[in-house]
């Protein structure tokens, strides 16, 4: 068996998502008064590579980093590379995913590569504005294609899995959504339009022109995982058994993790005990 991670390094430049803050890290006790270091960190939870939660975009307890079992969270997968499709602001279609070439089977983990990890903190090519405001993304025909192909989880080497433009950036940012105004002709809002489901909890109905791949998705069942990097290209269009390793910490709505890939391991993935399938009291 070979191994690939597919995780950016944390450390206190690690950035945060647009509005978040970054990390903090900093001794609590050191070597040479009290014999033993002590560290402690102050972060976000949605920043290097994490993973998200139910919890994150929807309502109700059900769907914390505890309740998730491990054999949701490694299973067999592949990564697909769209790359030489994207460009800024590219709206990743189901098209081309499929054009690809890569063996997506139902069931799968999918982990989608940009090549928007280059530009990523401490890579060559770093540019955290380009890498966060200018990404590409799914559309919502996309979504229900992930959805009809009963995806496990997805991830994608960007800032978030909405594309950049389908987010609360182009609020914060009105500079750069007049850019794509500019470029697409329309705004972000009348390219990616509105979406509608019915809660699942309250049964409302739910209008909204923003973040589909979370508040929509994540109430489907469909989660996924935020700025994978790494040695991503050492598996480009490869099936492999796929893992993310979140701390398994009850009420945690999302968490940094490693992302890894398991080359040549089979595709068979069976949790053993309890503690492995879910907690107990998530």
């Amino acid at each position: 068996m070979r191994v690939v991670d597919l995780s950016h390094t944390m450390n206190v430049h690690t950035p945060g998502w647009v509005g978040y803050a970054g990390n903090k890290m900093y001794y609590a006790q050191n070597l040479q008064t009290q014999m033993i270091v002590a560290q402690r960190i102050e972060t976000a939870l949605h920043v290097g590579t994490h993973f998200d939660g139910a919890m994150h975009a929807t309502d109700g307890r059900k769907g914390d980093m505890a309740s998730l079992p491990l054999d949701y969270l490694m299973n067999r997968g592949v990564v697909v590379d769209i790359s030489k499709h994207c460009k800024d602001w590219t709206i990743i279609t189901p098209a081309m995913i499929e054009s690809a070439g890569a063996d997506i089977r139902d069931g799968d983990i999918l982990i989608l590569h940009t090549g928007w990890h280059r530009h990523y903190e401490g890579q060559p090519q770093q540019d955290l504005v380009k890498y966060f405001c200018y990404h590409p993304g799914p559309n919502l025909d996309t979504l229900h294609w992930m959805l009809k192909k009963k995806i496990k989880w997805w991830g994608m080497d960007t800032g978030s899995c909405d594309h950049a433009m389908n987010t609360s950036i182009r609020n914060m940012r009105p500079d750069i959504a007049a850019q794509f105004t500019k470029q697409f002709g329309k705004p972000p809002a009348e390219i990616f339009g509105t979406f509608e489901y019915t809660h699942r909890l309250s049964g409302r109905r739910v209008v909204s022109d923003i973040f589909p791949f979370h508040n929509w998705a994540f109430q489907e069942g469909l989660l996924h995982a935020e700025n994978i990097g790494g040695d991503i290209e050492l598996v480009l269009n490869r099936r492999c058994l796929i893992g993310a390793f979140p701390w398994r910490y009850e009420g945690l709505e999302g968490c940094p993790c490693r992302i890894v890939a398991f080359l040549d391991a089979g595709e068979s993935v069976e949790a053993l005990g309890p503690a492995a399938k879910v907690s107990a009291q998530a």
